[in-house]
């Protein structure tokens, strides 16, 4: 699968960041060929400077963040290619997977770029572009998405609830990146709000359907609704490297995006007749969560699977 975003032609478009908007980005280990060691960069030819007045390790901590998400969260999806009620959810469930790996590849390369000390080293010096090091070569605890990513799925309706909340949350987020000082977060926000709006109203159709559906649909909504809802609030609390990011501007504060997601989600229980859950939010461990590290041991499981090929074979290629 071709990885590689291209950079059009400056008649083509308004500037060299508008070639992060016309390119699916799908990615995965061992499909971006490393003649000279570094790889196809999928930011060649953007200006990756880090802003004046920004801190670099602040704004590569940011990037990780929602790479983060957007990796673990893509992963999860993409356990239901084949396992879907039927192909066509299938294919949408598999290609809101790709979106997001789309964003976990640029977002890696743009921590990567703007400060190469967080990209690890492998042991034995094999030669991989920086945003494999990061998605496989790090260990749990370094790891900064947000723990909703990372929880073991469960059945359909869970899986709806699941994108619901993920991308009304993301979207929000993104719609106000797009104004970010540093450009290529601004063009990857640019992309991403296109794609989440489809994530969210893909999901909200199957909500309000299950909702308003059977007996048995709607039991297992509101199932999965209580079960995830814990985690919600955890999603706007403002971790030091956000308020960071956000106070240089660059990037944005989760807890100003509350609002505007709430209004949607409101929105969407009040389509399906599902009163708002009152499900108590889930501590962290020892007032630490996912953007600190702290993940439980769904992520370890899931990381043991998605690193399992590039650890083997860190050099292989297909």
């Amino acid at each position: 699968m071709n990885s590689r975003i291209e950079t059009p032609a400056e008649d083509e478009h308004d500037s060299v960041y508008s070639g992060l908007l016309v390119n699916d980005a799908h990615w995965a280990f061992g499909t971006v060929p490393v003649p000279d060691g570094h790889g196809e960069d999928p930011l060649a030819g953007v200006d990756t400077t880090v802003p004046e007045g920004v801190d670099a390790h602040v704004l590569a901590t940011y990037a990780l963040m929602l790479g983060d998400d957007a990796l673990v969260m893509s992963h999860r999806i993409s356990e239901w290619t084949s396992n879907a009620p039927d192909l066509e959810d299938d294919i949408a469930l598999s290609n809101i997977a790709l979106d997001l790996l789309g964003q976990a590849r640029l977002l890696l390369a743009r921590a990567a770029a703007a400060d190469p000390s967080i990209v690890p080293a492998l042991p034995d010096g094999s030669p991989v572009p920086p945003e494999d090091a990061l998605a496989f070569f790090r260990e749990a605890h370094h790891y900064r998405n947000v723990r909703f990513a990372e929880l073991v799925n469960g059945d359909f309706a869970e899986a709806t609830v699941r994108v619901l909340l993920f991308s009304t949350w993301r979207l929000a987020t993104f719609e106000r990146l797009r104004a970010s000082r540093d450009q290529v977060l601004a063009a990857v926000a640019a992309k991403g709000v296109k794609e989440l709006a489809y994530h969210r109203d893909y999901s909200a159709r199957w909500f309000v359907t299950l909702a308003r559906g059977t007996d048995e649909s709607r039991r297992r909504l509101l199932a999965a609704l209580d079960a995830l809802w814990p985690l919600w609030p955890e999603l706007f609390d403002t971790h030091a490297v956000e308020a960071a990011a956000a106070g240089s501007g660059v990037g944005v504060d989760p807890a100003t995006t509350r609002d505007a997601a709430e209004g949607v989600l409101d929105q969407v229980l009040a389509a399906g007749a599902v009163p708002r859950p009152e499900a108590p939010r889930r501590s962290g461990v020892l007032g630490r969560t996912g953007r600190d590290g702290m993940h439980g041991e769904p992520l370890s499981r899931l990381l043991a699977e998605m690193q399992s090929v590039a650890r083997a074979h860190p050099l292989g290629r297909w």
